[in-house]
Formats: structure tokens, C-alpha cells, sequence
């Protein structure tokens, strides 16, 4: 008896997850952005090892319109160019005509002579960081640099 408890009780939890995915379908947005990048003052062990600090700064045009603010670190090696960044950014605005701040983690890695968009890139909305009309905002951008530098986006999302 135990085990058919467990078994239906098993079941139902995977169509009330099912279900919950179907309330919230994941929605596309797209566009560009334009950031200032500033240097920070390096420390003695960012020195020593090759790291860099950067503050930064963005302003997003396209479904998501606004401005946001982060910090970026970037550890290289010397031998072969290549690099790795992970950063922390605040977004603050309109997401397709719903206003809120929400927070992005990034993580990437750079083999040196590969264009910028080859490297593995993971950029994830920080799980209940939403707010205003962005509160329960989930999901994943992705950032593209044409051979020009110029910044382009797509950001796919679901709300509730």
C-alpha cells in the first residue's frame, strides 16, 4: 500500500510540474546594447595572476529597453590568450512593456583567436532577483559581437 502511495504521490507531482511549465511559456526577445567598460584599480594578487576587475555599465534597446550596472572579472593566461570572465549585472527597465530590475550571473570561456561569440557563454537570470512586473522572471540570454563589436542580444524568458 506504502508504494502505490508512493507511486501516486510521485505521479502527481510530475503533472503539477508538468502543468506549472505550461502556465509560463518561455517568450523570445532580442536586441542590442552599448556598454562602457571601466577598469578597476588592480590589486596585488590581480596582478600577479593575470585577473582583471571591470565595472561597467549598458544601455539595452530593443524588446528589453533600459540601463544596467555590473561588475566583471577576467582571469587570462599569459601563454596561450585565452580567458575566462564570470560577472554580476543589475538590469533595470522594460521588459517587452513590463517594468521592473531584475539580476544577470554570467560565465564564459574564450580560446584566443576565436571570434567573441565562439566561446562557451552562460548568462542566467539570479532565481528570484525580479521586480515590479519582472517578479518570478526566469531565464537565459545569449549575447552576440559581430566583427564590427557590435553588441547584440536574444533573451529567452518566462514570467508567470
Amino acid at each position: 500500500m506504502r508504494m502505490l502511495f508512493a507511486v501516486a504521490a510521485a505521479a502527481m507531482t510530475l503533472a503539477l510540474n508538468a502543468s506549472a511549465q505550461k502556465e509560463m511559456p518561455m517568450v523570445h526577445a532580442q536586441g542590442s546594447f552599448d556598454v562602457k567598460m571601466t577598469p578597476a584599480e588592480p590589486t596585488d594578487f590581480e596582478k600577479a595572476n593575470d585577473i582583471a576587475r571591470f565595472t561597467f555599465d549598458k544601455t539595452w534597446q530593443g524588446d528589453f529597453e533600459g540601463v544596467s550596472h555590473g561588475e566583471m572579472i577576467t582571469g587570462s593566461t599569459a601563454a596561450t590568450g585565452s580567458m575566462a570572465y564570470v560577472a554580476i549585472e543589475r538590469m533595470t527597465g522594460k521588459l517587452n512593456g513590463r517594468q521592473g530590475s531584475f539580476t544577470f550571473s554570467h560565465r564564459a570561456t574564450m580560446t584566443k583567436g576565436d571570434s567573441p561569440s565562439a566561446g562557451v557563454l552562460s548568462v542566467t537570470v539570479v532565481p528570484n532577483s525580479g521586480t515590479g512586473e519582472l517578479a518570478g522572471l526566469s531565464g537565459s540570454l545569449m549575447i552576440h559581437i559581430d566583427a564590427q563589436g557590435k553588441h547584440t542580444w536574444t533573451f529567452d524568458y518566462s514570467l508567470p
